[in-house]
């Protein structure tokens, strides 16, 4: 039985899978920042969110703190390893 019921979890795991989404766009807008391991991450963030669409009423009020200092560490690690390839890229492409 699945039990989606509009929680901050349903909120959270939409980020995330949205985000996920955007990280996987970034492979044809600008195939330069992206590896064939970003693959790998974006399918794992995608059944991450998934789980919690769907198992995230299950959450205590702390483990669901937790699920969010995780999931913006997550994204705030992507967005700095982003910035890093692009400047790495144009270090390269200037020398």
């Amino acid at each position: 039985m699945l039990n989606i019921i509009i929680e901050p979890t349903l909120l959270l795991g939409g980020i995330f899978a949205i985000f996920m989404i955007f990280l996987y766009l970034i492979r044809f807008i600008n195939p330069n920042l992206s590896t064939d391991w970003d693959i790998f991450i974006i399918t794992l963030g995608l059944v991450y969110s998934s789980i919690l669409i769907v198992h995230g009423w299950r959450l205590d009020p702390i483990l669901l703190f937790s699920q969010i200092l995780i999931t913006f560490i997550t994204i705030s690690f992507c967005w700095v390893l982003i910035r890093q390839r692009e400047i790495i890229r144009k270090l390269i492409e200037k020398f």
